[in-house]
């Protein structure tokens, strides 16, 4: 929600201000520990430059989800959608979401990760699409932020599709992200064979049955997709950065977001939610 016509500190009414923002959604998870579902996918990452702010913002961090992840978002301004689930089906713009890997459960073929969403396949992507499964139990990989999952093959899951990296100056300066990057995909679960790995930018690595890999989660304020199969996990939870040219002091903050000058800006970034007031 956006408070409109919020008042100044000082008492000459609402300033307003020109600043970016980076919000990425809490990543999708694989609420079933059974079958071999694909990795969640990874949760949207919306960039806004160049935005008018004026009054008071509420700032919602979405938690990553056991099947779909939750929303981010800044006010009613700026929203991410939060990533879709293992073999699930990601959502249409405004609230989009990094589809799941196709599961290959039961010895079944794997759905296609660009596929209408059901047990066994994963869903359409606004921004890229998990990888198929296999007919050995493999899922694919989820998609990540950067790049679709890829595909099982008969003796791996699909890794995890990449993150982005186009805010590596943004995570450098807050240090968040992982080596650069935000929102990768999870891996696929594999029956036997080699285990997958999650996408750089947060995404879990898949796990095997035989012998036994335990799938991993989402890493926390990236937005990564869980890995697939082997036991339930969440996708990690989202992240919501908003950056202003030169040195800048908000009037008043809640759920104390941290505050750092780096190479001519100034970064407040929200790991939980808050609010913002300029």
């Amino acid at each position: 929600m956006r408070i409109m016509g919020a008042k100044s500190s000082h008492g000459v009414g609402t300033r307003r201000k020109i600043a970016d923002a980076l919000v990425i959604a809490g990543g999708g998870g694989n609420a079933d520990s059974g079958g071999a579902s694909g990795g969640g996918g990874a949760g949207a990452v919306v960039n806004a430059t160049s935005t008018t702010f004026s009054g008071t913002y509420v700032v919602t961090v979405g938690a990553g989800g056991a099947n779909e992840g939750n929303d981010s978002s800044i006010g009613s301004l700026i929203i991410a959608g939060g990533g879709g689930s293992a073999g699930g089906e990601g959502g249409a713009a405004p609230t989009a979401r990094g589809s799941g890997g196709g599961g290959g459960g039961s010895g079944s073929f794997g759905g296609s990760g660009a596929a209408a969403g059901n047990n066994s396949s994963g869903g359409t992507a606004y921004t890229n699409s998990g990888g198929n499964g296999a007919s050995n139990y493999g899922g694919g990989g989820g998609g990540g932020a950067g790049s679709a999952g890829s595909n099982a093959t008969s003796s791996s899951g699909g890794n995890g599709g990449a993150g982005t990296n186009a805010f590596s100056s943004w995570a450098s300066a807050t240090s968040t992200g992982v080596s650069g990057y935000y929102a990768g995909g999870g891996g696929g679960n594999i029956f036997s064979g080699t285990a997958s790995t999650g996408g750089s930018g947060g995404g879990g690595n898949g796990g095997r049955f035989n012998p036994n890999i335990t799938c991993t989660s989402g890493t926390a304020n990236t937005g990564g997709g869980s890995g697939g199969g082997g036991a339930p996990r969440n996708g990690g939870s989202g992240l919501v950065i908003i950056r202003v040219s030169g040195n800048y002091t908000a009037e008043t903050t809640t759920g104390s977001p941290s505050r750092v000058e780096s190479g001519g800006y100034t970064y407040y970034t929200f790991t939980s939610n808050g609010s913002i007031t300029f």
